[in-house]
């Protein structure tokens, strides 16, 4: 059956958001000043980089909301018990910095200006409704997508099988029609080809490893794996 959809992954697929938090994160750190207990701001930017990553899969999980996993980051950054005000009150402050450097990588709007005419669009992602609705607005992209649906709402997260259906429930699209486009091999690919759809990796690191798995190194590559249509891709794309 032939691809009719592509749902998309946005952070670090076709937004740069590890990028746009570093730097966001050592322009508020310059206004800020370093906190104790760090020896430089590459130190404080690994540990806001490991905090960030816990406390997304605690959301994930369901075991803190999307308010309560960014006072976290910041109470486990700053080592102080704050109030959720103060915790706010900083994450604020750093999320100016954070949104002033957000970008879409280079060979987005190329894909997807390439695809408009043969696919329709939505995103799927494990983040909040709210949160990436203005974040697409912001980036220009926003009407491109038919579709936007976030776990915060859905109850729901990817790599679980019901989050992908419900995109293609949303659609109305059987899985085997949608191609779903990630840049984590387990969580967006694997679960996507679990849940019936064309999982494609976005590896952009180039790190390889995963038989596997359906990859591609860059957007750019994308149009020639969905055209014709295969559910194993050109050879040269694989593993």
């Amino acid at each position: 059956m032939a691809i009719r959809a592509v749902l998309w992954d946005i952070d670090d697929t076709l937004f740069d958001y590890a990028g746009a938090e570093r730097t966001g994160m050592r322009h508020h750190l310059a206004h800020e000043g370093l906190p104790d207990g760090y020896d430089d701001v590459e130190q404080a930017l690994d540990r806001w980089r490991d905090l960030t990553v816990r406390q997304w899969e605690r959301f994930a999980a369901g075991e803190v909301d999307f308010a309560g996993q960014r006072r976290e980051r910041v109470r486990g950054f700053l080592g102080a018990p704050l109030s959720d005000a103060e915790a706010d009150e900083w994450f604020e402050r750093h999320r100016l910095h954070y949104e002033a450097a957000w970008a879409l990588f280079p060979d987005a709007l190329p894909a997807l200006d390439g695809l408009a005419a043969g696919y329709r669009h939505a995103v799927l992602s494990n983040s909040a409704f709210e949160h990436q609705d203005r974040k697409l607005r912001a980036l220009g992209v926003r009407e491109r997508f038919e579709v936007l649906l976030c776990a915060a709402e859905l109850g729901v997260h990817k790599p679980d099988a019901a989050a992908f259906h419900a995109a293609c429930g949303a659609l109305e699209l059987a899985p085997e029609e949608v191609a779903y486009v990630g840049n984590e091999p387990d969580i967006d690919a694997r679960g996507a080809m679990d849940a019936g759809l064309l999982g494609i990796w976005l590896d952009r690191g180039g790190s390889g490893g995963r038989p596997d798995l359906t990859r591609i190194t860059g957007l750019g590559e994308l149009a020639a794996m969905l055209r014709p249509d295969t559910r194993f891709g050109a050879v040269s794309l694989i593993g």
